[in-house]
């Protein structure tokens, strides 16, 4: 591992994703998973989203979209606080969801829309 690349990757999860979370999700780690932990907090944490290619907003709206097109709604409600705290409003999420109904699909975005909401609710917005 390296360990570099792990703590730049663990100082950008949480301040996208929220303290609360990484330290649930670290508490929730063991020799099982942990090898899983480790690479997404170093490849997609320190490498990825470090990048100055992007903005974390857009990195964002990216997640949004392509959660939704996957139909992941565990993932797509972590990243719709994350999107949140990257600075996208709740009516900018909404115009995201929108456009994947076209692409992705109505059903697909429907779940992403009721994920969000909860999201939106728990987070008081």
């Amino acid at each position: 591992m390296n360990k570099e690349l792990f703590e730049k990757g663990m100082k950008v999860r949480r301040e996208v994703l929220g303290d609360e979370y990484v330290d649930r999700t670290a508490k929730n780690t063991d020799a099982f998973n942990q090898p899983m932990q480790e690479l997404v907090a170093q490849y997609c944490w320190g490498e990825i989203w470090n990048r100055p290619g992007l903005d974390r907003r857009t990195r964002s709206i990216i997640n949004l979209s392509l959660l939704t097109a996957l139909n992941r709604p565990n993932e797509l409600k972590l990243h719709v606080r994350g999107a949140i705290n990257n600075g996208l409003s709740k009516d900018e999420i909404a115009e995201v969801l929108l456009q994947t109904a076209i692409y992705c699909g109505v059903p697909a975005a429907l779940e992403s829309f009721r994920g969000a909401k909860e999201i939106f609710a728990e987070m008081g917005i």
